[in-house]
């Protein structure tokens, strides 16, 4: 007899694809398969369908649609962010210690290969940014400074007082970029109130496939490309654009629109998780992370057991930890190493993170399935 799926707690990492989506997009790898640039009448539909996504992207962040430039992923969304901002100039690259590692090893390949100047921002207890931190960092002269601080941390859930920090580094005159992958779809994800020059958005954290990206550009910021060619995404990211991703990315987006009410219902589940866990195992249990955090989020250690084997325990549940494993030894979380969480609370944490298909059953099934193997 087949074993039934294991429960998916593990939003996070990716999303499962919205069968919306999916039949929004189909259609564009068979019936409408013409290359958008082309002149001919097998170009109209894909043409008008990009036109038609692109506007979906930028509504559903408040940006104009001739802002929003799609791309593979958001690996290279922040690559573009970064190195398309500080490319050929003498620049200062102001990051935080928690961002995710293709911000990070982008900051790191530019002091490398360009010699810009990076600056590591520390983060509280709590893995938020200091405002007086990033004050310091960039009141240091540079022709150029940009500042990248995603909005909500993949493992903790951590949300960045992004405003405030976008309003510091404007004063000293500086660009600000913002990882929102794991912000979309969760919670309101607005540029203007959020005041940014440049924004990540991710299909596959918000029900859409992997490989449909976005990067929000402020009009009137200019970058270096990332892909040179025929001059497809205003001249940033050359090559046929890949019709079929962009729809599933603006259907996923439309659908996200309204996140007020699926938030409530997912932190209802989350705080039901975590209270369950922690009354069934008393004293035992901690959380990780802020009070105000992502609505799905759960980052929390259970003292006397490290987090891999836990979950190595529970094989009707999908979920992470945030451990990193070399040769069959495992080390802290940097996320976590950062906010200062002791080597062996780091090494217990497991990541639960819910989402749109997750039920009140799931959560039974966590937790009788983690509460047994603790």
């Amino acid at each position: 007899m087949n074993q039934p799926a294991p429960v998916y707690l593990d939003y996070n990492a990716t999303t499962p694809v919205d069968p919306r989506v999916v039949e929004a997009a189909l259609p564009f790898w068979a019936e409408w398969f013409g290359n958008p640039s082309s002149d001919h009448a097998y170009a109209a539909v894909p043409r008008r369908a990009l036109g038609e996504a692109r506007e979906q992207v930028a509504e559903f962040v408040g940006a104009r649609s001739d802002e929003v430039v799609f791309t593979a992923s958001g690996s290279e969304a922040n690559l573009l962010a970064l190195r398309g901002a500080v490319a050929g100039s003498d620049a200062h690259l102001v990051v935080q210690a928690t961002e995710h590692p293709s911000v990070l090893e982008t900051a790191r390949a530019l002091a490398r290969l360009h010699g810009t100047r990076v600056t590591v921002l520390p983060v509280d207890h709590n893995g938020l940014v200091e405002e007086a931190s990033l004050e310091a960092a960039v009141r240091t002269p540079a022709a150029k400074t940009v500042v990248s601080v995603m909005a909500a941390n993949n493992e903790t859930g951590a949300l960045q007082p992004i405003p405030e920090l976008a309003a510091i580094a404007h004063e000293h005159g500086a660009l600000v970029h913002c990882d929102a992958a794991q912000a979309c779809a969760k919670i309101p994800v607005d540029v203007s109130r959020l005041g940014v020059d440049l924004l990540t958005i991710v299909g596959h954290k918000m029900y859409a496939p992997r490989g449909a990206a976005a990067l929000y550009v402020r009009r009137g910021i200019e970058l270096e490309p990332v892909v040179y060619g025929g001059g497809q995404e205003r001249g940033l990211r050359a090559g046929t654009e890949n019709v079929a991703l962009a729809v599933a990315l603006g259907t996923a987006a439309r659908l996200a629109a309204d996140v007020a009410a699926e938030g409530a219902r997912v932190t209802g589940l989350r705080d039901s998780l975590h209270d369950r866990l922690a009354a069934a195992l008393p004293g035992r249990v901690q959380v990780n992370g802020p009070v105000r955090r992502l609505p799905n989020t759960l980052n929390v250690s259970i003292d006397g057991v490290r987090g891999h084997e836990l979950l190595a325990a529970c094989p009707q549940l999908a979920a992470s930890t945030g451990s990193a494993c070399h040769s069959g030894v495992h080390s802290p979380s940097p996320v976590l190493a950062a906010m200062g969480v002791a080597p062996e609370r780091a090494l217990s944490a497991i990541r639960l993170s819910l989402g749109r298909f997750s039920g009140s059953g799931d959560v039974d099934v966590a937790v009788k399935a983690l509460v047994r193997a603790a």
